[in-house]
Protein backbone atom coordinates (compact mmCIF):
# COMPACT_ATOMS: atom_id res chain seq x y z
CA UNK A 1 0.00 0.00 0.00
CA UNK A 2 2.49 2.09 0.81
CA UNK A 3 4.75 1.52 -2.56
CA UNK A 4 1.82 2.87 -4.69
CA UNK A 5 1.21 6.01 -2.65
CA UNK A 6 4.63 6.85 -2.55
CA UNK A 7 4.59 5.77 -6.82
CA UNK A 8 1.53 8.66 -7.08
CA UNK A 9 3.45 11.22 -4.70
CA UNK A 10 6.52 10.84 -6.91
CA UNK A 11 4.29 10.94 -10.12
CA UNK A 12 2.97 13.70 -9.36
CA UNK A 13 5.77 15.81 -8.15
CA UNK A 14 7.16 14.68 -11.98
CA UNK A 15 3.94 16.23 -13.22
CA UNK A 16 4.35 19.59 -11.32
CA UNK A 17 8.35 19.72 -12.81
CA UNK A 18 6.97 19.57 -16.02
CA UNK A 19 4.45 22.12 -15.71
CA UNK A 20 6.56 24.97 -13.74
CA UNK A 21 8.68 24.06 -16.89
CA UNK A 22 11.95 23.05 -14.16
CA UNK A 23 14.34 20.93 -15.45
CA UNK A 24 16.40 19.52 -12.95
CA UNK A 25 16.73 22.44 -10.85
CA UNK A 26 18.13 24.61 -14.32
CA UNK A 27 16.73 28.22 -15.02
CA UNK A 28 15.14 28.08 -18.31
CA UNK A 29 16.73 31.18 -18.96
CA UNK A 30 20.39 30.38 -18.28
CA UNK A 31 22.18 30.08 -21.75
CA UNK A 32 22.06 26.46 -21.43
CA UNK A 33 18.55 26.50 -21.23
CA UNK A 34 17.97 28.96 -23.92
CA UNK A 35 20.31 27.45 -26.06
CA UNK A 36 18.01 24.17 -25.84
CA UNK A 37 15.07 26.08 -26.42
CA UNK A 38 16.34 27.24 -30.17
CA UNK A 39 17.51 23.93 -30.61
CA UNK A 40 14.19 22.53 -29.82
CA UNK A 41 13.08 25.31 -32.29
CA UNK A 42 14.99 23.82 -35.27
CA UNK A 43 13.99 20.32 -34.51
CA UNK A 44 10.34 21.48 -34.94
CA UNK A 45 10.78 23.97 -37.88
CA UNK A 46 12.42 20.86 -39.53
CA UNK A 47 9.10 19.00 -39.27
CA UNK A 48 7.25 21.41 -41.06
CA UNK A 49 5.42 20.61 -44.39
CA UNK A 50 5.38 23.92 -46.05
CA UNK A 51 2.71 23.98 -49.18
CA UNK A 52 4.18 24.42 -52.83
CA UNK A 53 3.79 27.34 -54.51
CA UNK A 54 0.83 26.76 -56.46
CA UNK A 55 -1.61 25.68 -53.72
CA UNK A 56 0.04 28.96 -52.06
CA UNK A 57 -0.75 31.40 -54.50
CA UNK A 58 -4.48 29.92 -54.85
CA UNK A 59 -5.52 30.30 -51.28
CA UNK A 60 -3.85 33.68 -51.44
CA UNK A 61 -6.20 34.55 -54.27
CA UNK A 62 -8.94 32.93 -52.57
CA UNK A 63 -8.33 34.90 -49.66
CA UNK A 64 -7.83 38.25 -51.70
CA UNK A 65 -11.40 37.95 -53.14
CA UNK A 66 -13.12 37.26 -50.28
CA UNK A 67 -12.00 39.88 -48.91
CA UNK A 68 -13.12 42.53 -51.40
CA UNK A 69 -16.57 40.64 -51.37
CA UNK A 70 -16.87 40.93 -47.73
CA UNK A 71 -15.86 44.47 -47.47
CA UNK A 72 -18.24 45.35 -50.48
CA UNK A 73 -20.69 43.87 -48.37
CA UNK A 74 -20.50 45.45 -45.43
CA UNK A 75 -19.64 48.76 -47.08
CA UNK A 76 -23.52 48.42 -49.21
CA UNK A 77 -24.93 47.64 -45.96
CA UNK A 78 -23.42 50.62 -44.49
CA UNK A 79 -24.30 52.64 -46.98
CA UNK A 80 -27.93 51.61 -46.57
CA UNK A 81 -28.15 51.63 -43.46
CA UNK A 82 -26.70 55.68 -43.66
CA UNK A 83 -29.27 56.49 -45.61
CA UNK A 84 -31.96 54.87 -43.64
CA UNK A 85 -30.95 56.83 -40.46
CA UNK A 86 -30.98 60.22 -42.56
CA UNK A 87 -34.48 59.48 -44.02
CA UNK A 88 -35.82 58.78 -40.41
CA UNK A 89 -33.91 61.86 -39.37
CA UNK A 90 -35.22 64.36 -41.37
Amino acid sequence: MSTKKAARVSKIGMEENKATGEQGGKSPFSPSGIRQFFLEVQSEFRKIVWPGKKPTAGLTGFVILLVVVISLYLGSVDLLLGKLVSTVLK
